[in-house]
């Protein structure tokens, strides 16, 4: 009952402490006890994140979608594997560096694996080019992984297959947001992908910090693996 009285302002102070930079494992920790109310949370932040980025894969994907194996990295209770299930896609591989984040996905029933692992602190615990998707909605931003990680979504994906990544374009991101834009472009000029579509979104999440009024901005990146 609790999640259903939190008011704006509270979940304003939860999210400013989820995008502060913090130590890994103190970042697990909160990540952990977040878990419970994170859904309702979003909710009310109206973050439109996980619904772009699956409009923007399903706008652009032809192959087979029930059969296609999508690695849904920093998966958190399951946001984007619900949107893209209704879009037709069937198997789901989640990982995510919250115990209690993956629990709640494990309850969702729509993943066929979990794997709980450190993003940025260690290698993706997976088959490299297996995955036909491999989508990252949330976690690239200043405080949460090095912008690094984009390479071992690359290495993750089959030739041929997507890989969709999304970051925020407020005011505290704009280095960060810089930087993977830098990366994104020195992957294409090193011929491990091209990009199919970039997306600026204007209203992307209700602001949160003192100098965001209204809707803070963000941009989807769908780029396909050579």
């Amino acid at each position: 009952m609790a999640a259903v009285s939190k008011t704006f302002e509270h979940v304003k102070a939860t999210i400013l402490a989820a995008h502060g930079g913090t130590e890994p494992g103190v970042k697990v920790n909160f990540y952990n006890s977040w878990a419970e109310t994170y859904d309702q949370d979003v909710a009310l932040l109206d973050y439109r994140a996980p619904s772009l980025a699956v409009n923007g894969i399903s706008s652009h994907f032809s192959g087979d979608r029930e059969a296609a194996v999508v690695l849904d990295v920093a998966c958190g209770t399951g946001l984007v594997a619900k949107q893209m299930k209704r879009h037709g896609f069937g198997h789901f591989v989640g990982i995510d560096g919250s115990e209690a984040m993956l629990m709640l996905a494990r309850e969702s029933g729509l993943y066929q694996d979990l794997k709980q692992s450190m993003l940025g602190e260690e290698p993706l615990p997976v088959q490299k080019g297996l995955f036909d998707v491999v989508v990252i909605v949330g976690a690239l931003s200043v405080g949460q992984v090095p912008v690094g990680v984009v390479r071992e979504l690359c290495k993750s994906t089959k030739p041929g297959g997507h890989v969709c990544m999304t970051t925020r374009r407020n005011h505290a991101n704009v280095e960060y947001k810089a930087a993977l834009e830098r990366e994104l472009k020195q992957m294409e000029a090193e011929g491990l992908w091209t990009c199919v579509e970039v997306a600026e979104v204007e209203d992307w999440e209700r602001g949160v910090s003192e100098e965001e009024v209204g809707y803070v901005s963000g941009a989807v990146y769908l780029y396909k693996k050579l």
